[in-house]
């Protein structure tokens, strides 16, 4: 079973949450937290292997209860779910490690595949040592090379390559150039050549929105 805490201050929004988690085979929720304190004090008391932990906390921002942990030397992988659609929350996020970064609101079928996910990436994951890269690249990438590590055109870059990676992976939805542009911080033009290139070796699908009037609309998905 993979033990998971809760953390939203929303009560109302916790226990629908802990329901959700409750459905998922293999997965149980053993606490719920309110606060960013409250969430460290459980996390070490309760040591579960997945905190879903929102950002909007009353007494301090979900990423820092993240690097609290880390500095007391937990290791529980977290979820973020929150509301918060600023591109530097979503920057941070990445920064800190997070397994996965889900929009609110959402719907059941949102968060069970996110765990499914999880679930499978730690079952790959040999449990005394890895036999070599390939071992590593599954969990990080379910089997596939890092996109970020793949020859990229020239002009594009590892780095941004990995965030736009990681944006267009955690969408709940398609995005457009311009939104991914928007969650990274960089400009749509640049956004669009990352996303085409990622369309181009098969890690990316491309769709059209057709409008009343003008050219169709370029939305992306993730592989």
């Amino acid at each position: 079973m993979i033990d998971v805490l809760i953390v939203d201050d929303d009560f109302h929004v916790a226990r629908i949450h802990t329901g959700f988690v409750g459905k998922v085979p293999g997965f149980r929720v053993v606490g719920v937290a309110n606060t960013g304190a409250d969430a460290l004090a459980q996390v070490e008391a309760l040591s579960p292997d997945l905190v879903l932990l929102d950002l909007y906390l009353p007494d301090m921002f979900g990423l820092e209860v993240v690097s609290r942990l880390r500095a007391a030397g937990q290791d529980c992988d977290v979820l973020v779910i929150t509301a918060s659609r600023e591109a530097e929350a979503v920057r941070a996020a990445v920064r800190h490690g997070v397994v996965n970064y889900l929009l609110k609101p959402f719907g059941f079928d949102d968060l069970r595949v996110r765990l499914e996910t999880y679930a499978a990436q730690r079952r790959e994951l040999p449990s005394d040592a890895v036999t070599g890269q390939a071992d590593i690249d599954r969990v990080l990438h379910r089997g596939t090379a890092p996109a970020a590590v793949a020859r990229l055109p020239k002009g594009l870059g590892l780095e941004t390559a990995a965030l736009v990676e990681r944006t267009l992976r955690a969408a709940d939805t398609t995005l457009s150039a311009a939104e991914c542009a928007e969650l990274v911080g960089i400009s749509r033009v640049s956004a669009r050549r990352y996303l085409e290139h990622f369309c181009t070796t098969g890690q990316a699908g491309v769709s059209l929105r057709y409008g009343s009037t003008g050219r169709p609309e370029r939305r992306y998905r993730w592989s």
